[in-house]
């Protein structure tokens, strides 16, 4: 690692996480050290077809327009989930983690947020945002028609389902799949959780760009049963000085309901958790920003990701707020 890690790499600073070639390149050299042999077509194929939906270059979608929720943030889960799964193997030589199941992981992971995609046929919301509460029921229904056009129709139904490891709107020890489906889920809803929060620039995503997304889908604010509405997050600055209470929800989720699957990096990195090195660094400096109220010690520059013809969340936040002041 180098001294300064790169905004736009990975918890290495080896991998460009912003280019879907780099990450397919170091995923499929970590499938043959493990396996002793080249990756499947379909694997190959998954990579190709999420770089064109995000891209916007399928008749079906628009190119993601949600900043936070980027192809940055997919290939970085799916990096993880690569490791987690090699550590996972090793460690413990789970005959349920074979190369079938390796590969299923993979798909899952590069498409675990796909429900944030708009359809051209949507002519209702006007960005992926939108779908904040919804996505992840999207996303299981997009998989499940996906994974047989790639020669994975036994794993449609199952598979789709693991996509609920990664959301909360179904309780971890609800979510009914066989067991070798419950292991790959629990690692992707680690996988998920610890490449968002180690990206060099987590916090000044969580401020520029995940509170727009949350206000566009409607998570700021909170309808009691009475009527009467609770702010959950009265500002960007809000959430960001909120963040170290979620991470311990988030430690939770990943200690208790997911099983303490996220120390399995240690195995591949040979007894190092890089991830959690730099997600420790990034609440600490959230903790220091939080006692300050400061959010001017936010300075990394965060890659841009979407395509011109895509209209950010925080774009599009200002656009709606400047309409209505």
């Amino acid at each position: 690692m180098t001294a300064h890690r790169r905004n736009e790499f990975d918890v290495t600073d080896r991998i460009n996480t912003t280019d879907p070639d780099q990450v397919a390149g170091e995923i499929f050299r970590i499938y043959r050290n493990l396996y002793q042999k080249d990756p499947d077509p379909a694997m190959r194929q998954a990579f190709v077809d999420l770089a064109r939906l995000y891209r916007g270059e399928t008749p079906e979608f628009h190119a993601c327009d949600t900043d936070y929720h980027d192809i940055q943030h997919v290939l970085d889960v799916t990096l993880a989930m690569a490791r987690l799964m090699d550590g996972c193997k090793r460690a413990t030589n789970d005959p349920k983690l074979d190369e079938h199941m390796f590969r299923l992981g993979i798909i899952s992971a590069l498409y675990h947020d796909v429900g944030y995609l708009r359809h051209h046929k949507d002519t209702r919301h006007k960005n992926g945002a939108e779908y904040t509460s919804t996505h992840v029921g999207r996303g299981v229904h997009f998989l499940e028609a996906y994974l047989p056009t790639i020669g994975m129709a036994e794993d449609a139904r199952a598979a789709s389902r693991m996509l609920h490891y990664t959301g909360y709107e179904v309780p971890v020890s609800r979510i009914r799949v066989a067991p070798r489906y419950q292991l790959i889920g629990s690692l992707l809803g680690s996988a998920d959780i610890v490449a968002q929060m180690a990206d060099r620039c987590y916090l000044e995503k969580v401020h520029d760009r995940l509170y727009p997304e949350f206000v566009i889908g409607g998570v700021t604010r909170k309808r009691a049963t009475d009527g009467s509405e609770q702010v959950i997050f009265e500002s960007a600055p809000d959430l960001l000085f909120k963040t170290p209470g979620f991470y311990k929800g988030a430690n939770k989720r990943l200690t208790q309901d997911l099983g303490n699957y996220y120390t399995y990096l240690e195995k591949h990195f040979g007894g190092q958790n890089i991830y959690l090195e730099e997600l420790d660094k990034n609440m600490d400096h959230a903790r220091k920003i939080a006692d300050r109220q400061d959010i001017s010690l936010l300075r990394r520059e965060m890659p841009e990701t979407l395509v011109d013809d895509s209209i950010g969340a925080a774009a599009l936040e200002k656009k709606i707020g400047g309409a209505e002041s």
